[in-house]
């Protein structure tokens, strides 16, 4: 059974930095768009920073010059470095795994992060 697991999130200090992992089993996520998203209480689950395959990246505006998303495919894991956490950075972020040729996709449990101010 495929599973992705999150981890890295916690209580911080707007301004102050944490360091998401997504691992996953049964699947090898070098070949597999990966992506972040975040869903805020009431609000729409949204993109956060995507990774191609091919390593090319891109992200919400909200987080550009922020949030650094990468691969160690040896690990088999994604990371998400967040720096310069806001407030408004308060989401349960979910890691994302997507397989263009199969159009299969996987979704982690979410792990919480919270920022005060």
């Amino acid at each position: 059974q495929v599973q992705l697991v999150e981890s890295g999130g916690g209580l911080v200090q707007a301004g102050g930095s944490l360091r998401l992992s997504c691992a996953a089993s049964e699947i090898i996520l070098s070949g597999y768009t990966m992506g972040w998203y975040r869903q805020a209480p009431g609000k729409q689950r949204e993109l956060v920073a995507l990774i191609l395959t091919s390593g090319l990246t891109n992200y919400g505006d909200s987080v550009k010059g922020r949030f650094t998303i990468s691969r160690d495919n040896a690990k088999n894991t994604v990371t998400l470095q967040m720096n310069n956490l806001k407030p408004e950075d308060t989401a349960v972020y979910y890691c994302n795994a997507y397989h263009y040729p199969t159009e299969r996709y996987y979704w982690g449990q979410g792990t919480q992060v919270t920022v005060s101010s």
